[in-house]
């Protein structure tokens, strides 16, 4: 493999980029365990696929946002490196797909020059800080929530508290009380908030904590409905580091935030937190929204002046496509993506529109689609034929038809049924036979291929999980579907219920008897929600289930929408929590080079990064020891513990403490630079003493 050199101005990303060539150059040697190798790639944005030996690479772009350079940038990397194909997730995300994984060192290195990342997009991390699409230009927010996701994201981007939790963290900041960003479903939800004191007004946080998709979906719990900005950074940091601290570590399926808070309790939990307020390196950290408010100009370029095309399809489009903005005589335009898929030739053209005729700003949205910002509103008429010319002209925007979907089989391991085939179908049927729910944006149809929920199925009004069937001896594919969830504002929302699973194939048909009723027995003006409560889950059971009669299933059946072969189980090993099988040798390197990252730090007048650098370091050297001896470690608590019974108490490894005196000095000291010092020696010594331990069982 040929050795890869950037040109990266930036020292840290270089190095990180180096670092995964290196990484990758000793996996092709037989020198990195390949499960221990996952997880470092993982954390660099590179995702095996379905398909072996290709990787899927996800592009990390904090709320969404994107210039038109960097859209671009994107572009020529996915022509260069992939099939020129993008793909924007539920999370404002940017995925490639088919690339090299000896190439992701010099693809990163592009993506670099216009300052687009590609760090912990995926793995046990926190994951993309996502946003409101809205954030800066809706008139119903108290403030413009972008400089603090920014700051957040920039905090926490290579920051050693969270580099290897036990799960992913995901963090979202809505515009409103109208709840966008869907605050209630996260880890952590923020809802911006003002009030006045002494005549100052001051801005805050309401926090929601531990919400969650997935097979067991959890509401979040509202924290507190106020908290000053200045706090924001310090009160994420503590939660990340009981998280990390404490949060399972070996059942991937109970390792989620979520679980962690069931099983300690939230009041245990906050206390925690409250406890570890001592070690973090600032009690309050000012985020300067003043400096980027100030430097947003509303763009007043020249465009051709054109009349308003006079047709129903440029009335629809602007109807459902066309979104008032705070600024007086400034719009916002939707670009429905089906499914979120575009191409590099339509990025391009997009790009330059945006530069040219607007603020050189889109946001890719959590429902998969693209959001152009201040334009103005004498420029609508000419954009609407710029977008019709790309070919990103429809409408229907946000509405019943833009059906959101994961890649589902098409490309993921996890994939048990295709989510984008049934969602073409259902939105074939809803254009042919409903069109005027065009212009619903009340009512949502969510897909995920199986129920982890990367489509937010369980979150929607209609909902369909991926499923498996067994009739006799054959396989078909199926849907599970749910009815009745929503997001209902004010950090509260609503989980769907299960209410039946279907063959795949009648799929359009359940959506068809669900709006046919819908029409037939909704009361006028009623809301989906009301209506399927007033009914209830089992009407909903006994009309669909018609569609259960497994007699009148054909080979047909057997073959799920967009394949063409008979539909074969075949679910591989999902990278979403980035499994790892820890081995002694391996876990003793990491710790050693977690330490040679404390003394880095610690020369930098880092002192809290080499604090917890250090800290990571002696609980990996005791992780390691403790596997050697067969000992299940769950938890970094539960690895302390079991160490000093293990090892301090029998006498096998004499410390001048229990171990967990010294690990948890962490706690009880602030991050200064004789702590600093003190506690990597500390460090060391253990450090030492558990490598003579290991040496003399391993000789003996």
């Amino acid at each position: 493999m040929q050795s890869f050199r950037t040109e990266i101005e930036n020292p840290i990303v270089e190095k990180d980029i180096l670092e995964l060539e290196r990484k990758i150059r000793l996996f092709r040697e037989g020198k990195i365990d390949e499960e221990k190798f996952r997880s470092l790639r993982l954390a660099r944005g590179v995702y095996g696929q379905r398909q072996p030996g290709v990787q899927m690479i996800r592009i990390k772009l904090p709320y969404g946002k994107a210039t038109g350079e960097q859209l671009k940038r994107i572009s020529d990397v996915s022509d260069k490196y992939s099939t020129g194909r993008l793909h924007i997730t539920t999370r404002q995300d940017i995925q490639i797909h088919y690339v090299s994984l000896d190439e992701t060192p010099a693809l990163w290195a592009e993506l670099e020059k216009d300052d687009v990342t590609l760090r912990e997009a995926c793995g046990n991390t926190v994951r993309n800080v996502t946003a409101s699409e809205t954030a800066g230009v809706d008139p119903k927010e108290p403030f413009d929530v972008t400089p603090y996701a920014d700051a957040v994201f920039r905090y926490f981007l290579r920051n050693p508290v969270c580099q290897e939790m036990g799960r992913k963290f995901k963090m979202a900041f809505s515009a409103s009380e109208e709840d966008t960003a869907l605050s209630y479903l996260h880890d952590l939800g923020f809802i911006p908030q003002l009030k006045v004191e002494n005549d100052q007004e001051i801005r805050g946080f309401k926090i929601l904590l531990g919400g969650g998709l997935g097979s067991q979906p959890r509401h979040a719990d509202l924290i507190t409905e106020f908290l000053p900005t200045d706090e924001l950074i310090p009160f994420i940091e503590g939660v990340l580091r009981i998280f990390d601290r404490h949060g399972e570590r070996s059942r991937r399926l109970k390792a989620r935030m979520k679980f962690l808070i069931n099983e300690l309790g939230l009041e245990t939990f906050l206390k925690l937190v409250e406890e570890e307020r001592k070690a973090l390196p600032y009690k309050k950290y000012p985020i300067d929204a003043q400096t980027y408010e100030e430097s947003k100009v509303l763009p007043q370029p020249e465009f051709p002046l054109l009349e308003e095309p006079l047709d129903l399809t440029y009335e629809q489009w602007k109807l459902t496509n066309v979104l008032p903005q705070k600024q007086p005589g400034f719009v916002s335009i939707g670009v429905k993506v089906h499914l979120g898929d575009f191409y590099t030739d339509q990025a391009r053209q997009l790009a330059d529109l945006v530069s040219k005729y607007a603020g050189n700003e889109l946001r890719f949205t959590l429902r998969q689609n693209i959001l152009i910002r201040d334009v103005q509103v004498g420029a609508i008429p000419f954009f609407y034929q710029e977008l019709k010319r790309i070919g990103l002209a429809d409408a229907g925007y946000d509405s019943f038809a833009d059906i959101t979907a994961c890649p589902g089989t098409d490309t993921c391991n996890l994939g048990i049924a295709s989510s984008t085939g049934i969602a073409k179908e259902l939105e074939k049927v809803i254009l042919a036979e409903y069109p005027q729910y065009l212009k619903n944006k009340d009512l949502t149809i969510k897909i995920s291929g199986c129920m982890n929920a990367c489509g937010q199925h369980n979150m929607a009004h209609i909902g369909f999980q991926g499923m498996s069937m067994k009739v006799g001896k054959t396989v078909f594919p199926a849907l599970q579907v749910l009815l009745g969830g929503g997001t209902l504002g004010n950090g509260n929302g609503r989980f769907a219920d299960k209410v039946i699973k279907i063959p795949s194939k009648r799929g359009p048909e359940a959506l068809r008897i669900l709006i046919n009723d819908f029409e037939k027995f909704g009361e006028i003006e009623e809301p989906f929600l009301d209506y399927y409560d007033r009914k209830g889950q089992i009407y909903f059971y006994d009309i669909l289930k018609v569609l259960t009669e497994t007699e009148t299933l054909t080979e047909e059946d057997q073959v799920d929408w967009g394949n063409e072969d008979a539909y074969k189980v075949a679910v591989g090993v999902g990278e979403c929590a980035g499994v790892v099988i820890d081995l002694v040798a391996t876990l003793l390197l990491e710790a050693r080079e977690k330490l040679e990252l404390s003394e880095e730090a610690f020369k930098e007048k880092r002192w809290s990064d080499s604090i917890y650098h250090t800290y990571a370091g002696l609980v990996n050297a005791a992780k390691a020891i403790l596997l050697s001896e067969g000992k299940s470690t769950n938890s970094y608590a539960n690895i302390i513990a079991l160490f000093d019974e293990t090892f301090t108490e029998t006498n096998k490894i004499e410390l001048t403490k229990t171990f967990a005196e010294i690990t948890y000095q962490i706690q009880n000291n602030e991050p200064t630079e004789d702590f600093a010092r003190q506690y990597f020696g500390d460090a060391v010594q253990v450090f030492e003493a558990i490598s003579a331990f290991r040496e003399k069982e391993v000789t003996a």
